[in-house]
């Protein structure tokens, strides 16, 4: 599979925007597009594996991308089909595409949309009145200077589920996630943004200053 250069929007099978959908809760993609639970995919066609600023990667990503591993249409293709055996160790949870002509249009619409889309891709609740309050309450939250200590201490319930190695075993990594992401995604378990049901009884027990703690403990470990 060639080197996929970006295409005009109207030669993109809107398709791609629809299996993006598998990908969206972890990545954004278009201008403006942030970190998430994975790096944000805006450029990704040309760019060197494991190089993004402010993301903390495994150690696997890294190495890759020091040993030459860039993304063009040829190596998505490869890690999108089997990320685990693609990259071995690395912390996506994602198991992979098995179809390889659903692969070649979400990489089609990817070499588009990461060049010329306005704007971040966000989820459809993103204009509800549960995510205004989950914005509302993260930004009190994040004005908050976090005990890392004190997160610490409160982290071992997380790490029932989340390992602390950040590896990701079906079960997204929260090791190095960004604090301002981290902060957002609990609240939007807390306002029903987000349905997990184990996840919003967990969060609906933490006050602010706990919220806050475990976002400054998480943000600044650094993935095995």
């Amino acid at each position: 599979m060639p080197f996929l250069p970006a295409l005009a929007q109207d030669q993109v099978d809107p398709a791609g925007e629809r299996l993006f959908s598998l990908c969206r809760n972890c990545h954004e993609v278009g201008e403006g597009a942030r970190h998430k639970i994975g790096p944000h995919l805006d450029g990704i066609i040309g760019r060197v594996a494991g190089s993004m600023d402010g993301f903390r990667y495994s150690k696997a990503m890294r190495e890759a991308g020091e040993n030459g591993l860039v993304w063009d249409a040829e190596t998505l293709d490869g890690y999108l089909a089997k990320p685990r055996e693609f990259i071995s160790g690395n912390r996506m949870s994602f198991r992979g595409m098995e179809d390889p002509e659903q692969r070649a249009v979400l990489i089609a619409w990817l070499a588009t949309v990461s060049e010329s889309v306005p704007g971040s891709l966000v989820d459809d609740a993103d204009n509800g009145r549960e995510a205004r309050e989950a914005r509302s309450f993260a930004d009190i939250v994040l004005a908050m200077e976090g005990d890392p200590d004190y997160g610490e201490y409160l982290a071992g319930e997380c790490v029932t589920c989340h390992q602390e190695t950040g590896h990701a075993d079906g079960i997204p990594s929260i090791v190095g996630l960004p604090r301002e992401y981290f902060v957002k995604a609990l609240f939007e378990y807390k306002t029903n943004v987000r349905r997990n049901e184990v996840m919003k009884l967990r969060v609906s027990k933490l006050a602010n200053e706990e919220i806050a703690a475990l976002a400054a403990y998480f943000s600044g470990l650094e993935p095995q």
